[in-house]
């Protein structure tokens, strides 16, 4: 009798500690993972807000405002017949033009520029009014075509219309 009733307790400590076990393990993983959740490093960063002003009638700029978005930005698309007039205001060099005007952070962003460069630039924070990518090339985003890329530059400008090249991407 004396061994029955020594096994039965043996057994009802070991589940005891068990669950004792596995509610500091659930206590434990709950907690790092509260941590994890809250640190720079884990926690998404929400990007600013870009606000995209192009022409009605032009159709690649949606491409470029998807893979702003699928890159974490949040793209305000903006239709406007005035592009032209808001190139001027912001200052933005002819020969640096494309087909739409983009606005984030205090920046602006002509034409197809990779969402790594803004991102850059935002994180860099630089002494320039924006970055351009100038015209259209191929393969930029929103200007994709199958596997036919073309070799752009990404330019940074200033107040001056002084212009550098910010990034470039060879193919």
């Amino acid at each position: 009798m004396m061994k029955v009733i020594g096994s039965q307790i043996y057994q009802y400590v070991k589940l005891v500690v068990v669950c004792w076990m596995a509610i500091a393990t659930v206590i434990v993983l709950t907690t790092v993972s509260a941590e994890a959740a809250s640190t720079p490093e884990v926690m998404s960063e929400a990007m600013p807000e870009i606000v995209v002003y192009r022409d009605p009638s032009c159709s690649c700029c949606g491409g470029w405002m998807e893979h702003l978005e699928a890159q974490g930005f949040q793209a305000t698309n903006m239709p406007t017949p005035e592009v032209d007039a808001l190139k001027q205001q912001y200052g933005i060099p002819d020969d640096l033009t494309s087909c739409h005007t983009a606005i984030i952070g205090g920046y602006v962003v002509e034409g197809h520029v990779p969402a790594e460069d803004i991102k850059r630039l935002l994180a860099e924070r630089p002494n320039v009014v924006g970055i351009a990518v100038p015209g259209m090339p191929v393969g930029t985003p929103g200007m994709e075509s199958g596997d036919e890329r073309e070799s752009f530059s990404v330019f940074s400008f200033d107040e001056q219309g002084n212009t550098e090249v910010f990034n470039h991407y060879s193919f």
